[in-house]
């Protein structure tokens, strides 16, 4: 049986020293952050929320928190807790630090250099591993992509589970899933009953692109995605 994770009283964000802005997407500003007290680097994800379509706490970082801190995983990233800004809609998710994401290193190595034979089976190993634990507890990802894959030390840890949810074989679900590069053909073809297997797919484009440091498909619209994956 899964241990519960432990709710304490939040703390403030003014417990933690912003250093940089590191990345910033759909679901909020992450910031490279040092906790004052103990001096731990860690990453700081403010999240947004859009007062127009919800109140409160977004359902998409509830699904995050849910995953990361009721289902640890060493593949996985690690939520420490949540503390509140200067209002009652100012919310950040502290997490542990990872030095880059995938995308990042790909793109910083030379032109003729590239991974090992011996890195891309670790690599590929631990993602495996991340996802096949997630998919052990019912959770699909549904967002695997270079740029949500954290490395650091030789550790891979899978991020961002904004979109992850639980599998229901009976349930209809989004078609608004997945970055289109490395979205599953079902879901291209309008398929709102597909299972674990979009993450399969998303995890094939993704050992290719480490492999050869390009996308392997890099359509613009729906229709050529599906056009590259039919050539």
């Amino acid at each position: 049986m899964t241990q519960q994770a432990e709710w304490k009283p939040c703390r403030s964000v003014d417990a933690f020293k912003k250093l940089n802005k590191i990345n910033e997407g759909v679901y909020g500003v992450v910031y490279r952050a040092q906790d004052k007290i103990s001096l731990e680097i860690c990453a700081l994800k403010k999240v947004k929320i859009d007062p127009q379509r919800e109140e409160g706490f977004p359902r998409s970082s509830l699904r995050e928190l849910r995953v990361m801190m009721n289902h640890p995983h060493p593949n996985v990233i690690k939520v420490k807790e949540v503390v509140i800004g200067s209002s009652l809609d100012s919310f950040f998710i502290v997490m542990e630090f990872m030095e880059h994401d995938l995308k990042q290193l790909l793109e910083s190595l030379p032109p003729a250099k590239y991974f090992l034979p011996s890195e891309l089976k670790s690599l590929l190993q631990q993602l495996l591993r991340g996802l096949s634990h997630l998919h052990s507890h019912g959770f699909l990802h549904r967002d695997i992509k270079t740029s949500n894959l954290l490395y650091g030390q030789g550790l891979l840890k899978i991020c961002d589970l904004g979109l992850a949810r639980l599998y229901n074989q009976d349930g209809k679900m989004t078609q608004e899933v997945v970055t289109l590069w490395y979205r599953a053909p079902e879901i291209l073809l309008g398929s709102r009953n597909y299972d674990y297997a979009i993450d399969l797919w998303s995890c094939g484009c993704v050992f290719a692109e480490i492999t050869t440091k390009e996308p392997l498909f890099t359509g613009k619209t729906e229709i050529e995605q599906l056009k590259n994956y039919a050539s």
